[in-house]
């Protein structure tokens, strides 16, 4: 008996993967020439290996925004958004109307508030960074950084 053709949910799909293969993160680099001495840098990622990245691809035609990159670090292929306004205006909206289910989307909502923050301009000023600081410092607690909380907030003008 022939197996039954069920449409797929194209959207639901990539929330599934990225899921699994996803990373919403915010950094942050020392910038002496910035107001408040550091640069943030929110960024949607997924990463897969070469071989079988025809769902980064996929996932970069329905969100239309990002690029891609090679991460020779783990000889893996990445997608990225780091376009602030993307990010708000494409990636977001996604993952609101599809959300994650696993733990991933309690860093989806800290990485959107950061967002919604820095469009804000909250980033450029002390009190708002130490906000963003606190929230992006809660996210990917088994990632790696290279600097401490403590640490930007000693070194914050």
């Amino acid at each position: 008996m022939p197996a039954l053709k069920k449409k797929r949910n194209i959207h639901e799909y990539i929330s599934g993967y990225v899921d699994g293969e996803g990373c919403f993160s915010v950094s942050f680099s020392k910038r002496d020439k910035f107001i408040v001495g550091w640069e943030t840098k929110p960024s949607f990622s997924v990463s897969q290996n070469e071989d079988r990245a025809q769902t980064l691809f996929l996932i970069q035609k329905i969100l239309k925004c990002g690029f891609m990159r090679r991460d020779f670090s783990d000889k893996t292929l990445k997608y990225e958004v780091r376009s602030l306004e993307d990010l708000i205006k494409k990636v977001i909206p996604h993952f609101e109307k599809f959300p994650m289910v696993s733990n991933k989307q309690k860093d989806f909502k800290l990485f959107k508030q950061v967002c919604f923050l820095m469009q804000r301009n909250m980033h450029r000023k002390k009190n708002g960074l130490n906000k963003i600081m606190s929230l992006a410092f809660k996210m990917n607690p088994g990632g790696k950084r290279k600097y401490t909380k403590a640490e930007m907030q000693k070194a914050l003008r």
